[in-house]
């Protein structure tokens, strides 16, 4: 009598470690995703699109291939700017799971020294508003006593590699003491709304505090007392975009032990990327017992500055603003915390501001965090994209809710020799408030 043996192919054990597991169990792969993905649209490679890195995923999940140097190229090519999940009839959290896989590449590739150092430099000195302060300190006198310019002259920048691309993106450096300047409290005026918390962000903080000044001033004219918790420090996105988790859990717990302390109703975010992650905190969190609640409950309180202001008593306020502008759909706003109309809704509030509508209005500038950074050449191609779109509606004013958008497209228009101004939406709005004269300087707007 023949016996019949089954032959059992091993099992190869997983590339992965059981720390924050990529789950891709929901994906299909139907494709509808494609057509929304900046990294397929333009380099046109199916391992760039959201279906190809999720085939890569389960393929390293299930033993078939390892962290790899071209597993750690296509994750690290994404965006993250959660088009596909836009666009996914299953479902499929790709930010998360994007994330969760580029922790693992943390913890089981090595890069080169040169890759590994620029690396860590970046999210050391970006997560930090001191630090960043310290970085641009010396760069602020080289604005101002005109070597700036002679350099950019030179074409030397050319020759520099990342170095050139990050001097490219500098916006005229303000003065690095008002990253501190705004009070503690700020009180409401007239009817009290409730009492806000302001994340004032690293970014923020330091290139842009005329943002943030003009954020506390709108919450309080719409009836909000404003707080601003002085010992927190960076909420941890980037680290959390870049895969480097733990960290990025650190900075989370200690922004949660800040507002709490605050005794806030709300936590006011004008950094679409940073309020994208610190909506997600209860994911983030969701493995640790002394956080987990805590997590979700601070997560419910986290608004877009926008949706703190749509509803607030500012029409009968705002005065004319005579402008032609045109609002870009921050990626982490419009597709991480799905907030798209509130912005606008606040813009066509403005009296004679005409707002255009830009094509393609949430296709990714190439910011992305620190993507621009690290990887300039196809940063540049998702700009040039973005800035052909922006041409084609002749606004005097791109709007966009996120600090990394700001400085990437007003680094392209300025290279392309475009009069045109990139501007928070509130912004506009304390701009309107105050008056509505003539066309003042960002310093000018951040009194």
């Amino acid at each position: 009598m023949a016996v019949i043996t089954e032959t059992v192919s091993p099992v190869r054990p997983s590339a992965f470690d059981a720390l924050d597991p990529p789950e891709a169990e929901a994906c299909v792969h139907c494709g509808l995703c494609l057509p929304t993905c900046p990294t397929h649209v333009v380099l046109g490679q199916e391992m760039d699109s959201p279906r190809g890195r999720i085939y890569l995923i389960r393929a390293a999940d299930e033993g078939r291939i390892g962290v790899t140097d071209t597993f750690v190229k296509h994750m690290n090519l994404c965006l993250v700017c959660r088009a596909c999940e836009t666009a996914c009839p299953s479902g499929v959290q790709f930010g998360s799971l994007m994330e969760t896989a580029r922790g693992q590449i943390e913890r089981h590739y090595r890069y080169p020294r040169g890759e590994r150092w620029f690396r860590d430099f970046i999210l050391g000195v970006f997560t930090s508003a001191d630090r960043t302060a310290w970085f641009l300190r010396p760069l602020r006198w080289y604005q101002r006593l005109g070597i700036q310019r002679l350099v950019r002259a030179s074409g030397i920048l050319r020759l520099l590699g990342r170095l050139g691309e990050m001097e490219r993106l500098l916006p005229e450096i303000p003065d690095l003491a008002r990253r501190n300047a705004l009070p503690a409290e700020t009180p409401a005026e007239g009817v009290r709304r409730g009492r806000v918390g302001l994340m004032v962000g690293c970014v923020n903080r330091v290139m842009f505090p005329y943002v943030n000044a003009a954020t506390v001033r709108v919450l309080a004219v719409a009836g909000y007392e404003v707080v601003i918790p002085k010992a927190h420090r960076c909420c941890g996105s980037l680290m959390v975009h870049e895969g480097e988790r733990e960290r990025g859990k650190v900075f989370a717990r200690e922004t949660i032990d800040e507002f709490e302390r605050a005794g806030v109703d709300f936590i006011a975010v004008n950094a679409a990327g940073c309020g994208s992650v610190m909506k997600e905190y209860g994911e983030l969190l969701q493995t640790d017992p002394a956080y987990a609640e805590r997590a979700r409950t601070f997560a419910g309180k986290v608004q877009d500055i926008s949706q703190l202001l749509v509803d607030a008593p500012l029409g009968g306020r705002l005065r004319p603003l005579p402008l032609t502008a045109t609002y870009h759909d921050a990626c982490h706003l419009a597709h991480g915390q799905r907030v798209r109309q509130e912005p606008r809704k606040l813009l066509r509030a403005i009296p004679e501001l005409r707002l255009v509508e830009l094509q393609e209005p949430d296709f990714c500038c190439g910011s992305a965090g620190v993507y621009n950074l690290l990887h300039p050449k196809e940063a540049e191609a998702f700009l040039d994209r973005k800035l052909e779109r922006v041409a084609e509606t002749n606004a005097e004013i791109v709007v966009s809710g996120n600090p990394g958008c700001t400085l990437q497209m007003q680094a392209g228009l300025r290279a392309r020799g475009k009069d045109v101004r990139v501007l928070h939406p509130v912004e506009l709005i304390d701009w309107s408030l105050r008056g509505g004269r003539a066309a003042p300087s960002p310093w000018e707007l951040g009194r």
